[in-house]
């Protein structure tokens, strides 16, 4: 009895066809969780946009903050002059700055600095 081709792949499909499925199947699975662009690397992806998103907000409000000193130094003369007194070492009319040596510590950088 001779079995034809069309007859033999057949029964090759159905007896081996579930199986290939089943593996198919398994390795798209590996794939959607593992591969490139799957669920562990979108995972991944959206951690870094959180820390980045994180990052802007932070460096949105020290922009503020600066933007709010700069109007203060091109406006507010309290600012101005607390500036001016402070760093610049400079005195209104009458007043007399009297440096005080810095306080000495352990080390000594204190002293050396000046």
């Amino acid at each position: 009895m001779t079995v034809q081709p069309q007859e033999k792949w057949k029964g090759l499909a159905q007896h081996y066809g579930r199986h290939l499925l089943v593996v198919f199947v398994a390795v798209l699975l590996v794939h959607n969780v593992f591969g490139a662009h799957g669920f562990l690397a979108m995972h991944q992806k959206q951690k870094e946009i959180e820390k980045v998103n994180t990052e802007i907000e932070r460096l949105n409000k020290e922009n503020a903050a600066l933007e709010g000193d700069v109007k203060d130094l091109k406006t507010d003369p309290q600012t101005i002059e607390k500036i001016a007194r402070e760093e610049l070492g400079q005195a209104r009319p009458g007043e007399v700055i009297i440096k005080l040596p810095a306080a000495a510590n352990e080390s000594g950088t204190a002293a050396k600095s000046q």
